[in-house]
């Protein structure tokens, strides 16, 4: 059993065809004992993904709906969502700076970060980033955090 946090670079190859999309399948399936985590922010960056390639006629409207549909019941059974909070935000900005992130990547790094630090504070497991992103995977590796690319499962 492991704890995972899952950005949305990643969370969406569940949902998708792409590259690493058998191995986060395959990690993510309702048999295995891992935690997964997700930030709440996760939950709106996976609808405008989804959105935006129906949009682009990569899916269908019916393929899209259904997408959205199956992810807003993992939502509510599969992930441990993280709720922002002003200090998580605060962070997130000091993040940003020392990383020259994207906003959301800051702050999925910040909430990552936390959640570590709380497990390590408790005696439970590390937890690991499964992020398809490489700025984001470079700095969370500069924190110290544990990193899975799902684009290096092929």
């Amino acid at each position: 059993m492991a704890d995972y946090f899952f950005d949305t670079s990643a969370l969406v190859k569940r949902h998708v065809n792409e590259v690493g999309s058998k191995w986060v399948r395959s990690l993510l399936r309702a048999k295995s004992n891992h935690v997964f985590y997700i930030a709440r922010i996760t939950a709106v960056e996976v609808v405008s993904a989804i959105t935006r390639r129906q949009h682009g006629r990569h899916l269908s409207s019916a393929q899209a709906g259904a997408i959205i549909g199956h992810f807003r019941r993992h939502l509510k059974q599969r992930y441990r969502v993280i709720e922002l909070t002003p200090a998580l935000l605060d962070n997130a900005t000091l993040v940003a700076r020392k990383h020259r992130l994207r906003a959301y990547d800051s702050v999925q790094l910040t909430v990552a970060l936390e959640l570590n630090r709380l497990q390590a504070q408790v005696g439970l497991p590390i937890v690991t980033l499964v992020s398809a992103d490489q700025e984001l995977n470079s700095a969370a590796v500069i924190e110290g955090l544990a990193v899975e690319d799902p684009n290096l499962h092929i």
